[in-house]
């Protein structure tokens, strides 16, 4: 490996130390391990992939739900240098040939698409010509039938490891229980997965249960009290319009 992940962090985002648990989880996508990772919303998921993207020969793939997400990672992405693109139902057929036959060339260390989009037989076609070095999944717990975000063409993603039998899995989720992340493994056919949690509770966050009778006399004395920006989730719309 010619440039360290610390070196690629300072390099292409400035920072000199990265949050706690992602260098570990990094090395372990390096050393060609399959991995399942935990991290909150905002925890840094991003770059667990995107390091490695870099510092490893060929090109990542990166599955993701969401095409908006998609492309402000790319967006993201290209404003540092970086070479991504992001295939999605919106390019023309001109525009996506065209971007297969740079992706053939090796000129993209990522490459973002949808799991409708990977199990696609016009996609397929090419896998076997892309010289792919890790793979990531992104938003994970749609595998799971157990889930509230299902998605059928995620249990497609599995299959992609008979093209790609020797290319490393990396699996990330915000949400997943003990059920939720034994399906992960099993769907995605993570073999020996190295399994990374990070700490979801936030340091600058308080919780408190109250019991009161009087739920909105209580939020008003509340709100006075905090005399500052808030905000206020209600159990229907009906009442966010009443209060």
């Amino acid at each position: 490996m010619g440039i360290s992940p610390k070196e690629i962090l300072k390099k292409y985002w400035g920072y000199d130390n990265f949050r706690p648990g992602q260098e570990n989880l990094i090395l372990d996508v390096l050393k060609g391990r399959d991995v399942l990772a935990l991290l909150p919303t905002g925890g840094g998921k991003s770059i667990c992939y995107q390091v490695p993207a870099i510092a490893l020969p060929g090109t990542t793939l990166v599955i993701s739900p969401l095409v908006s997400l998609m492309k402000d990672q790319v967006d993201a992405l290209k404003q540092r240098d970086i070479p991504a693109v992001c295939i999605h139902s919106g390019l023309g057929w001109h525009e996506l040939r065209l971007t297969m036959e740079n992706a053939l060339r090796g000129r993209y260390k990522l490459i973002y698409l949808s799991p409708e989009r990977l199990a696609s037989d016009n996609f397929r076609e090419y896998l076997p010509n892309l010289k792919i070095s890790l793979l990531a999944v992104d938003e994970a717990h749609c595998i799971s039938q157990w889930g509230h975000d299902f998605r059928p063409p995620y249990l497609k993603i599995g299959e992609i490891r008979e093209l790609l039998p020797n290319i490393p899995v990396a699996a990330f989720t915000a949400s997943a229980t003990e059920k939720v992340q034994s399906e992960i493994i099993e769907k995605l056919r993570l073999v020996k997965p190295a399994v990374h949690k990070t700490r979801f509770a936030r340091e600058n966050l308080r919780f408190s249960v109250v019991e009161t009778e009087n739920k909105s006399g209580y939020l008003l004395k509340a709100l006075k009290k905090l005399n500052s920006s808030s905000i206020v989730f209600c159990d229907t719309r009906r009442e966010t319009e009443e209060l």
